[in-house]
């Protein structure tokens, strides 16, 4: 397939657009994270790598939604940093979300494994 990096790049855009917060509340799942770091983190991620300019507004709204919690913290003579983690209802919503994709992913994969067309009979 002569497109496929960019047909890869157009399918992993769709992917993250429609997994980005499952993605972001399942890493703060292990504690607190500063925006870079969580940035770093989901970097490490091939189809994750997102810029600042997507991560920060989804940020704010998670915290608006009751989702996550931020904190500002001073480490030091370094600049204070704002530290987010997960409320309460941000874990109840990372259970359900967690779930809904392990329920979309076996639905893909019998799709891709065992599936198989039946026509429509002629009658």
């Amino acid at each position: 397939m002569a497109d496929e990096p960019q047909l890869t790049a157009k399918w992993d855009a769709q992917l993250r657009k429609g997994t980005l917060e499952l993605a972001i509340l399942a890493a703060l799942k292990g504690g607190k994270l500063y925006g870079l770091e969580l940035l770093n983190l989901l970097h490490t991620h091939e189809t994750m790598k997102i810029t600042e300019g997507t991560l920060y507004p989804l940020m704010d709204r998670l915290k608006r939604d009751g989702v996550i919690d931020a904190e500002w913290h001073q480490e030091g003579d370094q600049r204070p940093r704002k530290y987010y983690r997960l409320t309460q209802a941000g874990e109840e919503k990372l259970t359900h979300l967690a779930a809904r994709w392990r329920k979309s992913v076996e639905d893909i994969e019998f799709l891709l494994t065992k599936a198989r067309f039946v026509k429509p009979s002629e009658g």
